[in-house]
């Protein structure tokens, strides 16, 4: 997927001539805190919330003294790099533009929590595993072949190492609902589980409620 085509179909750019009002009216409207600022197709800059609330509202915001960042996504940008581009200039749009500069549209944060949510597996029944490990022990080869040793397949995998320290931890979508044998398969290779989410754990922690319960109300 590119940003081409993640590129909202609802949200507009503001001109130098709408007033800060309008603009805030239309964040409000969709739920953004940072618009595009084009010109006859030209991308000149984002103008955020925060700009504009140190300004007179009733006055144009071409009459601002803004700092117009001019973050953007090009056209051909897998939805990772634009993801990241969002991230560093924490935006909640950021536009997209083809190699010839010219503006193409918005793509906003939820355009890609909306993807996000209907692909890489997310939607696919199954559950979520957590493993922390050392940098030197992982191995993603190794998890696999312990999952397909249980019968079962990986559908997508997620890394996030801790800052200044060794561990990580891997983010596991698995196609089964009981992973149990999986885990202590894992636990045996040094990997600590550091949490697990399925629909089958959420049920049989409700009957263990309900049965402790029941027995507190017979007693």
């Amino acid at each position: 997927m590119i940003a081409r085509e993640l590129i909202s179909q609802t949200l507009f750019p503001i001109r130098t001539s709408d007033t800060g009002e309008e603009v805030l009216h239309q964040m409000q409207v969709y739920h953004v805190r940072h618009l595009p600022i084009v010109n006859h197709e030209q991308l000149l800059g984002v103008v955020s919330e925060e700009d504009i609330l140190i300004h007179n509202v009733q006055e144009p915001i071409g009459s601002y003294r803004l700092s117009f960042l001019r973050p953007f996504a090009s056209d051909q940008d897998h939805i990772f790099e634009v993801m990241a581009k969002m991230g560093r200039f924490q935006l909640t749009v950021i536009p997209v533009i083809d190699k010839e500069e010219t503006y193409l549209g918005v793509v906003t944060m939820e355009d890609i929590l909306q993807y996000f949510a209907t692909h890489y597996s997310f939607a696919s029944p199954g559950s979520i595993l957590v493993i922390e490990t050392s940098k030197g022990n992982y191995s993603l080869s190794e998890i696999s072949r312990i999952a397909e040793s249980e019968d079962m397949t990986i559908l997508a995998s997620f890394i996030h190492t801790v800052p200044d320290t060794n561990r990580i931890f891997i983010t596991l979508k698995l196609n089964r609902q009981d992973i149990s044998y999986f885990k202590a398969s894992l636990e045996r290779f040094g990997y600590e589980i550091s949490a697990s989410y399925s629909e089958l754990e959420y049920h049989e922690g409700l009957k263990e409620r309900y049965d402790s319960l029941m027995s507190y109300l017979n007693i």
